[in-house]
């Protein structure tokens, strides 16, 4: 380090300059006489006898009489475990201003706009290892192998994680090995496509493709907006591309955190006759308690037309309003999806436990 750095680097630990230049002339010159350190420095004559007890106050230097004034500079310990505590609390100070400039605060019912997918990604990350009931992303396969411990850890939660992970070439999908333990349903998309994570019908974190022209991220806190992120995520990166990876039963139990796919399957078979037992988990409309509910089905209601043919009912007959009934022996009840609230429960888990023909 030349000298001009030295004595920059002191004063930025808290010396004058005066003192930096005079304490670095007394470590250059081992010992002299007050005089000797004003001519091997900037300091004036007249300056140096206070500059040189300044430094003797705070530990720098001792001073002796020997004919005239001398000075001597201490063991530097003292002196290097400040400069060094100083230089912790900066580089403290820096990782703490460069983590608040990338972590906006999340309130309730807040939409934030970041400039750095790198935001997006880390609040992402935290979402979705604290996920309780459902996880909806999509993302590449080199975002997936960032974010499995956190897809792990909502699948450890037991929480539903259905992934839809975007490559043109196969070969670039995670491996079984990457998958076990992690994900519940994976679908393929070979379009590019942006990143979306949906947490537990709240929270949604999205960025647009990477080669966009705007980058930017959309960091969401709202059961509202969440609501129009989960039809994107549905309708384009979810429904019409192709499952490769499914945990799902196809006999009972079989678990439905969306009533429009539980609406698809089961309907066939209530027209064939089918006495279906299911249970609910989810919350009372009015109040918000959190309310489980489990008996016979005995009617599927929804908005669009009625395909009574046996076959699969259209997602777009789905859009609107979508109801089970269900009894229970002592009361009827009805059961609504995500932003239900005409219906008694909002479900968020749906699971058929069984299917019988008289």
């Amino acid at each position: 380090m030349e000298t001009e750095e030295l004595q920059a680097a002191l004063e930025s630990a808290g010396l004058s300059q005066y003192q930096s230049d005079a304490y670095v002339a007394v470590l250059e010159l081992g010992k002299a006489s007050a005089v000797e350190i004003a001519d091997a420095c900037s300091v004036p004559q007249a300056r140096i006898y206070d500059v040189l007890r300044d430094l003797e106050t705070d530990g720098y230097i001792e001073t002796y009489e020997q004919d005239s004034l001398h000075a001597r500079a201490n063991d530097p310990g003292d002196v290097l475990a400040n400069i060094r505590g100083q230089a912790a609390t900066l580089a403290a100070a820096a990782e703490e201003i460069e983590e608040r400039w990338e972590r906006p605060p999340v309130d309730d019912h807040m939409v934030s706009i970041v400039n750095r997918f790198e935001t997006v990604l880390d609040r992402a990350r935290t979402l979705v290892a604290e996920a309780e009931n459902e996880v909806q992303i999509a993302l590449s396969p080199a975002e997936f192998e960032e974010l499995r411990p956190a897809l792990a850890a909502a699948h450890d939660n037991d929480a539903v994680v259905k992934v839809s992970i975007h490559a043109a070439d196969e070969s670039d999908l995670p491996d079984d090995d990457a998958l076990s333990g992690t994900v519940t349903q994976m679908r393929h998309r070979t379009l590019p496509s942006p990143f979306l994570a949906l947490v537990d019908r709240t929270q949604a974190c999205f960025a647009p493709q990477a080669h966009s022209v705007n980058q930017y991220g959309v960091l969401v806190d709202d059961y509202s907006l969440t609501y129009v992120f989960h039809w994107f995520f549905l309708t384009s990166l979810w429904e019409v591309w192709d499952v490769i990876v499914s945990e799902r039963s196809e006999d009972p139990p079989i678990l439905y955190t969306n009533i429009r796919q539980c609406v698809r399957d089961i309907e066939p078979l209530l027209a064939d006759g089918a006495t279906i037992e299911v249970s609910v988990r989810g919350y009372e409309t009015g109040t918000g308690v959190r309310q489980n509910v489990s008996g016979t089905i005995t009617e599927a209601t929804y908005a669009g037309v009625s395909t009574a043919s046996g076959e699969h009912i259209p997602l777009a007959q789905l859009a609107g309003q979508v109801s089970l009934h269900l009894a229970d022996g002592d009361e009827d009840w009805t059961i609504g999806g995500w932003g239900a609230f005409v219906e008694d429960v909002e479900a968020t888990r749906i699971t058929v436990e069984s299917i019988q023909y008289e």
